[in-house]
């Protein structure tokens, strides 16, 4: 391990772990200093620290959180480099970031941070005179292509900080835009900094249109070690969580699947539901038939995804949890797949690729994911142990996704496998099945987006994410009505969005 001390300008110590100096990168500019030791140390991981941090600087740990070599860790206890502009333009889970844990995010910060030499070797890392901007761009692109990149709090042992930290200027954060995101994301960024700031960066957007976007081709970091020497396996049995309504034949073929697993679950949790008062269970298969695993059956009459999945998260009782939908299709050795996966990526949580019978997967590596899907996800069941569904989003959308924030901040890290495939079915719904009459439906003012989407940007966006988000949805939704009265369809316009965040509120309350 090389340490790099650094006061934001250059570099005013590196030393080894050993305590020997490395005297010729003294004074030199930050990145261009860490770049050539990872070519000269490249199995050496290198960390950079303000030397005001020195003594809280937590040496001891730094090497136990490198299990595998695909990593760029950063913090920052204050704030993020790019700042809360940021929010205009990315729409993802990686902006608002949890100081308190592990927290999944591209937004990298010279405060303090570590990674391995390997992940520096490859043709993107060009020298960049600021040390903040590079480790962001460098991440923006890596992540995608499985460097897995971290806020982590445990690079240091005290997170005081009494200097001032990196911020970026407006100019930097166009030029950002300009050669990280599409193009018409500078035009937006613009419009959004008049419309809710009134600030007129008439120069910041002219002066980014001279960059060119950087562009990432193959997966230039193939050859970095990605297998973790992480142990968090250890009985390596596996229950399954299958919420299902009205689609016996569909079901029966899931068991069948898992009756036929290389790597047999202990537990199969069916939460049949039937909202018909005088109802009765329609699986009576599940009793007649011989399976090879126990099959723990509850029927209720509540309906709703939410509820299902939550009474059968209670009876979880093996080490990891399979939450399957009950319209899927997969390979005999699924279960046995993933929990190599757990094995080697030492990763708690994982999504497998999970596709419509007219779609075809792409192979990619392992990598960190935005989004969380309750019907192909494998989870360490004692991550999940004091989670549940919120009830707001029942009969709506976006349960999953709150529920994978929940993990987020909870120190827990979604990744996406695409060498295992689910094939999910969409089957029709059962024919009992009854659409319920949601409570905004009744009010004159229909809410859009829909409260339950509404619910999760409360709850989760920054102020910025949310102005940029309505935006959005604003062109979006245009069409040749706007031209002709724009008036009303801007005023049509807010009633709704405010129709959306009244029941949103009340949502959050549930």
């Amino acid at each position: 391990m090389i340490i790099l001390y650094h006061n934001h300008y250059g570099i005013t110590q590196a030393i080894s772990s050993a305590g020997h100096t490395i005297s010729h990168e003294v004074n030199q500019n930050i990145t261009h200093g860490i770049l050539r030791l990872a070519s000269q140390y490249p199995d050496e991981i290198l960390v950079w620290c303000h030397e005001s941090l020195a003594e809280s600087l937590n040496i001891g740990q730094i090497e136990s959180l490198f299990h595998h070599h695909r990593f760029l860790f950063s913090y920052q206890p204050k704030g993020q480099y790019l700042g809360r502009e940021l929010g205009y333009i990315e729409d993802s889970p990686y902006v608002q970031v949890n100081k308190t844990v592990r927290y999944a995010t591209w937004q990298m910060s010279s405060v303090v941070g570590a990674v391995h030499a390997s992940v520096l070797n490859v043709r993107l890392c060009k020298p960049e005179s600021n040390f903040d901007y590079f480790l962001n761009s460098l991440a923006k692109r890596a992540m995608p292509q499985g460097i897995f990149c971290y806020s982590e709090p445990q690079l240091l042992s005290a997170a005081s900080i009494s200097q001032p930290t990196p911020q970026a200027t407006l100019f930097q954060i166009f030029r950002f835009t300009k050669q990280h995101y599409k193009t018409r994301w500078v035009f937006l960024l613009f419009f959004n900094l008049i419309l809710f700031e009134k600030r007129w960066a008439i120069l910041p957007l002219l002066r980014c249109l001279c960059y060119q976007k950087r562009r990432v081709s193959g997966n230039p970091w193939e050859s970095v070690s990605s297998t973790s020497v992480k142990n968090i396996v250890s009985s390596g049995t596996i229950d399954v969580l299958i919420p299902t309504m009205g689609r016996k034949n569909f079901l029966r073929n899931v068991l069948s699947n898992l009756a036929a697993q290389t790597l047999l679950p202990i537990n199969v949790i069916i939460i049949e539901q039937n909202p018909e008062p005088d109802s009765i269970s329609d699986l009576n298969f599940i009793q007649k038939e011989s399976w090879p695993f126990t099959i723990k059956h509850q029927f209720t009459h509540q309906s709703g995804a939410c509820n299902a999945r939550n009474m059968g998260l209670a009876l979880l009782e093996s080490e990891f949890c399979f939450m399957a939908d009950d319209d899927i299709v997969f390979e005999n050795d699924l279960l046995a797949q993933a929990l190599h996966y757990f094995t080697t990526t030492g990763n708690e949580v994982f999504l497998v690729a999970c596709h419509l019978p007219n779609q075809k997967v792409e192979t990619q590596a392992p990598k960190q994911f935005p989004v969380f899907g309750a019907g192909h996800a494998f989870v360490k069941s004692s991550c999940v142990r004091d989670i549940r569904f919120r009830m707001g989003y029942e009969f709506g959308f976006g349960e999953d996704n709150d529920f994978g924030m929940q993990l987020r901040h909870k120190g827990y890290d979604i990744l996406y496998i695409s060498t295992s495939k689910i094939l999910h079915l969409k089957a029709p719904i059962g024919g009992f099945r009854t659409q319920p009459v949601l409570r905004w439906q009744q009010h004159k003012v229909l809410p859009k987006p829909s409260p339950t989407l509404m619910l999760f940007r409360l709850l989760y966006d920054t102020k910025e994410q949310l102005r940029g988000y309505k935006t959005t949805l604003f062109f979006k939704n245009i069409t040749k009505r706007f031209f002709i009265n724009p008036i009303h369809y801007i005023k049509t316009f807010n009633q709704k969005w405010n129709a959306s965040v009244y029941w949103a509120q009340q949502l959050k309350k549930e």
